[in-house]
């Protein structure tokens, strides 16, 4: 993987501050490798490699005359002239009465930082991954999945004296196990691949199914359930998405209007977004250039934060969170590095403590049903399996369930230890424990 470096992407966003006829400018620079191994069958069927950069470059004209032009064309020359397209844009655009200015230069912290091995992996290196993984498969089962690597970086250059840089990495694997009929899943994500275990990972999704073998069907209902992060997951990206944004709360849209500085959880529940995490892939400042940092966001149950960028919290009177998204964006902060805090019992414990309930593998298909109530809906899938007596007794077939995220929140009577950090990044990154939990509503079955 061939990275440009601190010198060469920031001088890409010095080269639009020259710009004629403009107040002010700001440019967001991303670039990023990304490889792919993707097997079915147990075999490799695919290698794909990406590499890809996009500079962002907003202008400011007469004080409040704002406009974004994005690139492809990561050159002095294509930086230029996407400033010189931001300024003919802006001087047509009505003045923003709310528009709060750019950043001004800070101190940033520091996250993890890139891992020579993990930039440097090959797809020789992601085949023999994922071979690993296979090899703990029984005979008559077959895996499917994905190992993937990317090393990305980051820069925001702007007119009042902003030079930020940071370059990150992630190794991802993931693992569906097949048996007659029943299935069993595994993932892990690491900012350096030397921290994948993935014979482990191919053990636990062999041990799913052979665990899950003849399932039976249980009657929907409110279950007491223990969910591994693979379900927890699911808590965590929805509440990024629908309620910790500012703006969002500001004006009462979100679950958490209203309820700031009030218990909302279960005291054992502390979520924070934290994208200099050693956990998560993330850059110690946001597309605007704020430091980014630890941020609270539910402290033992109690709500106490929101995420903002420039324009949410001048809309809020207050300061920047540090949780812009690349411009132009009107939906204000957002979580992107959601990390809900491990409690102090194994997943065997958590399970010992169910008198008759469900220990439910991951969540699939999941969506929003009612933002205010924090509702979604979604099934259970690859290896869903009652409990009695603390004791895992069988494997049931799949459910549906609909459930306030809040609620089950509210109903947790114990935490993982261990953090698992999900390979699903489509809007940042994530990480959740394993929970118990008294109460979970299952609506229908599902299938198979």
């Amino acid at each position: 993987m061939s990275a440009y470096g601190a010198d060469r992407l920031v001088g890409l966003g010095e080269a639009a501050l020259r710009t004629e006829g403009v107040d002010e400018v700001e440019v967001y620079l991303q670039r990023a490798d990304t490889a792919l191994t993707r097997f079915a069958d147990s075999r490799i069927h695919q290698n794909v490699a990406r590499s890809d950069g996009q500079a962002r470059v907003r202008v400011v004209v007469d004080g409040a005359r704002v406009a974004v032009v994005a690139t492809n064309d990561l050159t002095a020359e294509g930086v230029r002239a996407a400033a010189v397209q931001a300024r003919e844009i802006a001087v047509l655009s009505m003045p923003d009465p709310r528009w709060p200015g750019l950043a001004d230069p800070q101190p940033y912290g520091k996250a993890s930082p890139a891992d020579a091995a993990t930039s440097g992996a090959d797809p020789a290196w992601r085949a023999d991954l994922v071979a690993r993984m296979l090899a703990e498969l029984p005979r008559n089962v077959y895996g499917a999945g994905t190992a993937e690597t990317d090393h990305s970086e980051q820069s925001v250059v702007n007119s009042r004296g902003v030079r930020a840089y940071a370059a990150t990495t992630r190794a991802a694997a993931s693992i569906l196990a097949s048996g007659a009929d029943s299935t069993g899943w595994a993932q892990a994500s690491s900012p350096a691949v030397d921290a994948l275990d993935p014979a482990s990972l191919g053990r636990t999704a062999a041990d799913k199914v052979l665990l899950g073998a003849h399932p039976r069907e249980v009657d929907p209902g409110h279950w007491a359930v223990v969910l591994e992060p693979g379900a927890t997951h699911a808590f965590a990206q929805w509440l990024g998405w629908s309620a910790f944004g500012g703006k969002t709360v500001f004006e009462d849209r979100s679950p958490l209007s209203g309820r700031m500085g009030t218990q909302v959880c279960s005291p054992l529940i502390t979520v924070v977004d934290d994208a200099i995490s050693p956990l998560l892939p993330g850059v110690p400042f946001d597309p605007e250039g704020t430091p980014t940092r630890r941020h609270p966001l539910i402290e033992r149950g109690v709500a106490v934060g929101v995420t903002h960028d420039r324009a949410s919290a001048a809309l809020a009177g207050t300061s920047s969170t540090g949780h812009a998204l690349p411009a132009p964006n009107h939906n204000g902060g957002s979580a992107t590095h959601l990390l809900i805090e491990p409690g102090a019992d194994s997943l065997d414990r958590l399970v010992a403590g169910l008198e008759r309930g469900l220990l439910v593998t991951r969540f699939h298909y999941t969506n929003l049903v009612h933002a205010m109530t924090s509702t979604i809906t979604g099934m259970t899938r690859d290896g869903t399996f009652l409990v009695e007596d603390g004791r895992i007794v069988g494997s049931v077939r799949n459910l549906r369930f609909t459930q306030s995220i809040l609620e089950a929140l509210s109903n947790v009577e114990a935490v993982g230890s261990d953090c698992e950090v999900s390979t699903d990044t489509f809007d940042g990154a994530s990480a959740s424990p394993a929970m118990r939990i008294s109460r979970f509503h299952f609506t229908s079955t599902s299938g198979h």
